[in-house]
């Protein structure tokens, strides 16, 4: 079965953020999300799931640990498991993203 945002199971989080769950199993999640400008959610960490973010449209800045990066449209960023972070869109234009879990991180997510 074909899957796109237009048929895929949708979930609002954080500032009016949006995501769309393009595949759940127990041990791989794929997800697009959209975050409107301004837009950031909080930091965090996953006990058990890797996750790699690759930017589909504008830039991301992530904190990741003690780092600060920029990622731009048609690249990723890794982050290992047990690692602190969070994803913000401080540009003037919608973040688009892919989010690709192993294993899943739905219910695997510890707030700061």
């Amino acid at each position: 079965m074909k899957i796109s945002i237009q048929n895929a199971l949708h979930y609002k989080w954080g500032e009016d953020c949006d995501g769309w769950h393009l595949l759940q199993s127990e041990t791989l999640s794929v997800i697009q999300e959209s975050m409107p400008p301004g837009t950031a959610e909080g930091m965090h960490f996953h006990k058990k799931s890797q996750q790699l973010f690759y930017i589909l449209t504008g830039t991301a800045t992530f904190h990741i640990g003690e780092q600060i990066h920029q990622v731009s449209a048609g690249e990723s960023i890794h982050i290992p498991k047990e690692t602190k972070h969070l994803i913000m869109n401080e540009t003037k234009e919608v973040l688009g993203f892919l989010v690709i879990s192993e294993p899943k991180s739905h219910g695997d997510r510890v707030n700061l």
